[in-house]
């Protein structure tokens, strides 16, 4: 029974690689994959290292569909999907995450009769005006199994009416990954990482330091918002030196707003994923709108400032070390300097998150497809 496995950036990939390694390690063997790239985001740093970092091999199809509008690409994605799914019709369809690739193949699938799984189902940020909470809700509204990481998300899928019996609690394949990951970390040689410099001057001189990533378009694309938040972080940077891996588009705006980051940020360029975990594990706090660092950082324990207004990740301030403080420069600062006092959350790692996600995955993938009908 052959299942593709559909990713379309990289952190996609993160999600999809304790998959692949817990089909790797069927026994016995009744489910077949294909690594189905849709090439929805071109990044130069996933290559042959990449993918043996993350322990899977190559994806077996790279489909291309490169950039332009929301509706560009997703278009591109369903044409070139459809035709593979035609080729060689698959018994399912496995998405991960909220991507436009996630949605774009969901509907390819449905539209064939080809079940659908979809690997983060049910979370919601209730902000209508996120690309991602759009892909989300399409994508649930039409998948066949509903892998969730926390409880909100039961919730969530529950009240959308989706049976109980499609509904499976498993934990979450990020945590899988970034727990797998820290492991290979410990026995890693990590001084030609581009910022172990930075980290290894704060350590040898006894000081602490935070990481910063900023790239939610509601954050970077304003200018007033931006440059209230980037005070926030100077002030910050005045008593904890940080240092701020930029994205592209965070850095054309940085320059095209005038922001003034102060003497204190040090601006890095985007990371690869080990050089980054190198980084941010060991860091005293990390400021971030990021939705992905929110569960990595609950998952290692370390103290989160997230920089939005809602998350559609609840459990890690519910239960971890994430913080939700919005954008307000008070509010930013003040979370900061509770963690700077040992003030901040605790926090714990939440039910299921025990590195065992995909396993759980690939069971019930193999005892649902083997009811459905040749």
């Amino acid at each position: 029974m052959l299942i593709y496995l559909v990713a379309g950036a990289r952190p996609n990939f993160m999600k999809i690689a304790p998959i692949v390694r817990a089909l790797q390690a069927q026994n016995p063997k009744t489910l077949s994959w294909k690594i189905v790239h849709t090439g929805q985001h071109y990044d130069r740093d996933m290559n042959d290292v990449f993918f043996e970092e993350l322990g899977i091999p190559q994806p077996d199809v790279f489909m291309a569909a490169g950039g332009g509008s929301h509706a560009q690409q997703t278009a591109k994605i369903m044409v070139g999907f459809e035709e593979l799914c035609q080729n060689e019709r698959p018994a399912a369809v496995l998405v991960v995450g909220d991507v436009n690739s996630t949605l774009a193949c969901s509907i390819v699938a449905k539209k064939l009769n080809i079940p659908v799984a979809h690997v983060e189902a049910g979370l919601r940020s209730g902000d209508m005006t996120m690309p991602e909470e759009i892909n989300r809700l399409v994508t649930d509204s039409i998948s066949d199994w509903f892998f969730v990481t926390e409880p909100a998300a039961l919730e969530h899928l529950k009240r959308e009416g989706k049976a109980d019996s499609a509904v499976h609690y498993v934990g979450h394949v990020m945590v899988d990954n970034v727990l797998f990951q820290a492991d290979k970390l410990a026995h890693t040689d990590t001084s030609g990482f581009e910022t172990s410099a930075f980290k290894q001057a704060r350590q040898d001189a006894g000081q602490r330091y935070g990481v910063v990533t900023m790239h939610r378009p509601s954050n970077v694309d304003d200018a007033e918002t931006f440059t209230r938040i980037a005070g926030a972080l100077k002030e910050i940077a005045a008593e904890l030196p940080l240092i701020f891996p930029v994205h592209p588009r965070t850095r054309a705006n940085i320059e095209k707003f005038g922001i003034d980051l102060g003497p204190n940020i040090t601006l890095a360029g985007p990371q690869a994923y080990m050089a980054f975990l190198n980084l941010w594990k060991d860091a005293a706090v990390v400021l971030t709108d990021s939705g992905g660092l929110q569960e990595e950082t609950t998952a290692l324990g370390v103290p989160c400032v997230t920089i939005r207004e809602n998350t559609e990740r609840p459990v890690t301030v519910d239960e971890g070390s994430n913080v939700l403080a919005g954008t307000d420069p008070a509010v930013i600062m003040l979370e900061a300097r509770k963690v700077l006092r040992g003030e901040g959350k605790q926090g714990r790692r939440p039910h299921l998150w025990d590195g065992k996600a995909a396993e759980r995955i690939v069971a019930v993938l193999a005892t649902e497809l083997a009811k459905v009908p040749e």
